[in-house]
């Protein structure tokens, strides 16, 4: 059973929500084997942020929002790494109606920034798809939305990188910032 991140986009907001809903019943049906759901929406503050507005792990472990794939992808969509990097940009990856297998995990990261634009609302699925098409009729037939899938591993790769990236950032940032205020200092001691 390949484990996937799956992003889902829709033409109304209120879709998505629409989405949770049906979705928690199609795993209840066994129709999809879910871990963790959110509602994910792409604030229109003027900062680039992703606030999740609904969440679910179905596993029944209790995960929270912050806790779990969801809540590490959205704070680096969020964070100084996605802001610095552009990741909120650009033209349309994959515009088509199919679902769509992305193989480059990496793609994720300016994918969700995209399709999930300010102001919108999508939803995030983290399940085991053995077939995919009862969340394709659901998702792309029933509700008008678009689908794009990711392996859960490279995500989870791409995901711990960008952990990495971020925490050099934050260090070189500090050392950066401490040594212009210790030559600061020294050139003001000699006047």
């Amino acid at each position: 059973m390949p484990k996937r991140v799956i992003v889902m986009n829709f033409d109304a907001n209120a879709k998505a929500f629409q989405a949770f809903s049906e979705v928690k019943k199609l795993h209840a049906s066994r129709g999809i084997k879910g871990e963790q759901m959110a509602v994910l929406t792409h604030t229109n503050t003027g900062v680039h942020q992703f606030k999740i507005e609904d969440f679910l792990d179905f596993t029944g472990s209790n995960k929270t929002s912050t806790g779990g794939l969801i809540g590490m992808l959205v704070g680096i969509l969020g964070g100084p790494l996605g802001i610095m990097l552009g990741w909120f940009g650009g033209s349309m990856i994959g515009a088509s109606r199919d679902a769509k297998e992305i193989q480059n995990a990496q793609v994720l990261f300016e994918h969700v920034g995209q399709q999930i634009g300010v102001g919108d609302t999508g939803l995030l699925l983290l399940a085991d798809e053995d077939d995919n098409r009862s969340l394709n009729q659901l998702i792309m037939q029933e509700l008008g939305g678009d689908i794009s899938r990711f392996d859960y591993d490279e995500v989870e790769t791409e995901i711990e990188k960008a952990k990495e990236v971020e925490e050099q950032a934050r260090v070189r940032a500090q050392e950066d910032w401490k040594n212009s205020h210790d030559q600061n200092d020294t050139q003001n001691d000699t006047h």
